[in-house]
């Protein structure tokens, strides 16, 4: 009797054991809708901010305005005719100083905050928003520009804690004090 158990058994775990793994069936599924839905939100937000931003520079009488490539606006505010034109480039180490306002004018960060800042131009994995590291590659040494970043290209979603709330379009004026090319 115990035999044939034994047997029966045996014969039970080779047969069971022989069969293909079943694919698991997922617990939940994903459409896109949401990754869709932000889409839209956020085409929605950056169109808000345009109208808002261009509406603004068209009030501006005293500055001419240049639309980067990179999608925000720029103003050179002042320029050093001593040094010629060189823009920074891939691997130079420049210094610069920058505040953020909000498109008011109200100070958020001062420059004197924020301190002189040394950045690696591409390389460095230095916390600055995008607008920033974009827009210093648009100036020469000692020139100093206003740029206008709609908050795709500044705090975006984050914010500031405390002091910049989230999806806001800022301004920050950021002066090149020198480069340092790599050699």
């Amino acid at each position: 009797m115990m035999r044939t158990f034994i047997a029966y058994l045996m014969l039970t775990f080779i047969g069971t054991s022989c069969q293909n793994p079943e694919a698991r069936t997922p617990v939940k599924s994903s459409s896109g809708s949401f990754i869709e839905a932000s889409v839209a939100r956020n085409k929605r937000i950056y169109k808000q901010e345009k109208s808002i931003i261009e509406a603004m520079i068209k009030t501006d009488s005293l500055h001419d305005y240049i639309s980067s490539k990179s999608g925000f606006w720029y103003t050179l505010t002042q320029r050093d005719s001593t040094i010629s034109k060189q823009n920074p480039a891939l691997g130079d180490l420049i210094t610069f100083t920058y505040n953020v306002k909000d498109l008011e004018g109200n100070i958020i960060v001062s420059a004197k905050e924020n301190g002189i800042q040394t950045y690696r131009v591409d390389q460095s994995n230095q916390d600055l928003i995008s607008g920033i590291r974009e827009g210093v590659k648009l100036l020469s040494p000692g020139e100093k520009a206003t740029f206008i970043f709609p908050s795709y290209k500044a705090y975006g979603y984050y914010g500031i804690e405390k002091k910049l709330g989230t999806n806001e379009p800022i301004t920050s004026d950021i002066t090149l004090l020198s480069i340092n090319q790599n050699q």
